[in-house]
């Protein structure tokens, strides 16, 4: 019988294109026999493995980008500093955003604080600094895991525990399909890495040039892994034109990324078709 599993990747709010095949799965009734993600991937993963609904997702964002001043407050109550001390010490300062302390404050109550509380099996991939290599959390404390997977470099402070220091897992694994792969399970890859966009006969800017060269790197790493894992279909939705903290177009990525949701359910029902 063939199986699938869904490995979920970076991109920051690029990766809000992820919910769209949450809503396939949910549409067609079906559930993977797994999820890995990274980053982003990883948030998303972790809210579908808990039991949230594309659906719900979807609230959740509209309420958080309805009331950002309301989010800035809730960030606080699970921290040592208060809201009038961050702002008279210059308020947010890129590089310096404890992580941990954001998702405590944007995450649903629904997603709970250990792995061992979701109801479908979940992989999360991040990156050990120092030991230069990727590292994948299945078990234990789940909101340290998202935030060590999703601390972008330069905008969030690296993560520590236990003597070690972690950062954003797309530095060594922008999307883990080879986590789920079996001969027997088929593994849906969802790319949203971003890449090079604008006006083809003008010289790119420099941000722009900085964005698209990691972009570029990160679907190298995906490019080169890929024939080793043949069992994978790799869907990528357009966001390339998206950088990674554009959260505030969320509605606007929502929508221009709808087509996601007709692939997976296509594929899936190819999958099932064969089963």
């Amino acid at each position: 019988m063939t199986e699938f599993a869904i490995a979920l990747g970076a991109g920051g709010a690029r990766g809000l294109a992820h919910i769209h095949a949450i809503k396939a799965l949910n549409e067609l009734g079906v559930q993977p026999t797994g999820v890995a993600g990274t980053s982003i991937g990883s948030v998303i993963g972790a809210a579908y493995c808990a039991g949230m609904t594309a659906d719900e997702m979807i609230a959740h964002i509209e309420e958080t980008l309805n009331d950002p001043l309301g989010l800035l407050r809730d960030m606080f109550r699970f921290g040592p500093d208060s809201l009038d001390t961050f702002l008279e010490e210059g308020g947010p300062r890129i590089g310096e955003l404890n992580l941990e302390r954001i998702l405590a404050g944007v995450l649903p109550d629904s997603i709970p604080h250990d792995f061992s509380d979701l109801k479908i099996p979940l992989q999360i991939v991040t990156t050990d600094y120092y030991g230069q290599h990727r590292t994948v959390f299945n078990s234990g404390d789940l909101r340290f895991a998202m935030a060590a997977s999703s601390a972008i470099p330069a905008v969030f402070l690296p993560i520590e525990r236990d003597g070690r220091f972690y950062i954003d897992g797309n530095a060594t694994d922008p999307c883990p399909f080879d986590l789920l792969h079996s001969a027997t399970t088929t593994v849906i890859a969802i790319d949203v890495s971003g890449g090079s966009f604008g006006d083809p006969t003008k010289r790119p800017s420099k941000m722009n040039v900085s964005y698209a060269a990691g972009q570029m790197m990160q679907r190298s790493i995906l490019q080169a892994k890929l024939p080793t894992y043949p069992n994978t279909v790799l869907l990528h939705p357009p966001v390339d034109a998206v950088f990674s903290l554009e959260f505030h177009k969320a509605r606007e990525i929502l929508k221009e990324t709808e087509s996601l949701k007709d692939q997976v359910k296509h594929t899936v029902e190819k999958l099932l078709a064969k089963a």
